[in-house]
């Protein structure tokens, strides 16, 4: 037998590349997953392998709370149409954050041509946008918040200023997303600073994996952040506004044995002729919608503690 000829060359094969592959059986349970699936997910083959991903260990997420085993998931489409499909999307990493990918989802067949299984590819499509958050300078400067790592607030106005000023001399459009936490001093009563620490980190890495590296992230307050979209019109804001919503809506951390969420609202205003940076954030002030206030009561309530309120 030559070396080609043992099946566990093509397993270390598939262990050596910088990819994710996972592979599931036809009732969705995870079967085999590479070193890179580890890697770029957070979550090892002890985590998952013959777990099925209804059970929540890996979560796609261009919806909200949206799993892989989701009516519109890739796996469910490429198994429906029998063909490879192609998606970009967000896997849930085990620390609880969203981070974007490009998946394939191929349908496995066997000798006879019946399909046996799905194959998963994905690899992450971005570099993190914006200062480094270990950027000892900026620290050192006190540029930097202190919980998150995201640029603070004098540092986000001074960019908001400049960017105002390039837009009224030459009209490139920008707008900006901003988003606040619900409910975040109860958070901390009932879960202690060092949960709300978590949370607040795990929604700030998420919004740096969702926007282009022209873009920017920082904190403008405890538990509010604000993202600068360079060169997006109204239309494109509007669908990334609520994009964003979905997506940070779903970030959670693991606590003492509990999955832990928080209930965000979020605001978005494009720029426009005149504006200063008092009005165009006031445009973008965070609502917070029945449908949220919903969530976040259904959220507390599944972890046995009091409903918020508003």
């Amino acid at each position: 037998m030559t070396a080609f000829q043992d099946p566990e060359i093509y397993r270390d094969i598939l262990d050596g590349l910088q990819i994710g592959v996972s592979v599931l059986d036809l009732q969705k349970r995870i079967v085999f997953w590479s070193e890179g699936a580890e890697q770029i997910t957070g979550y090892g083959r002890i985590d998952v392998l013959g777990h099925a991903s209804a059970d929540s260990i890996l979560l796609h997420c261009n919806q909200i709370s949206c799993e892989m085993c989701a009516e519109k998931c890739p796996l469910a489409t490429a198994l429906h149409e029998a063909k490879p499909v192609e998606a970009m999307s967000f896997i849930h990493h085990k620390a609880g954050h969203r981070i974007p990918v490009r998946t394939w989802a191929i349908p496995l067949r066997d000798k006879r041509g019946s399909i046996i299984g799905i194959i998963q590819t994905f690899e992450g499509e971005f570099a993190l946008p914006g200062p480094d958050p270990n950027n000892r300078s900026m620290k050192e400067q006190g540029w930097l918040d202190e919980v998150t790592g995201l640029p603070n607030q004098a540092v986000m106005q001074s960019h908001l200023r400049e960017t105002l000023g390039t837009f009224t001399e030459v009209h490139i459009p920008f707008g900006v997303v901003s988003l606040q936490v619900h409910n975040l001093g109860q958070f901390r009563s009932s879960y202690g600073q060092g949960a709300a620490r978590s949370i607040l980190q795990v929604l700030a890495r998420t919004l740096r994996n969702m926007v282009w590296p022209t873009d920017f992230v920082g904190c403008w307050s405890d538990g509010r952040f604000l993202v600068i979209l360079m060169g997006c019109s109204e239309e494109a804001l509007q669908t990334l506004t609520q994009r964003t919503l979905k997506t940070v809506s779903s970030a959670t951390i693991r606590w003492w044995g509990e999955d832990l969420s928080v209930a965000v609202s979020i605001g978005s205003a494009g720029a426009r002729a005149g504006d200063t940076v008092e009005s165009l954030l006031l445009r973008a002030q965070p609502t917070f919608s029945d449908e949220q206030v919903a969530l976040s009561v259904r959220a507390t309530a599944a972890s046995g503690n009091p409903s918020p309120r508003s």
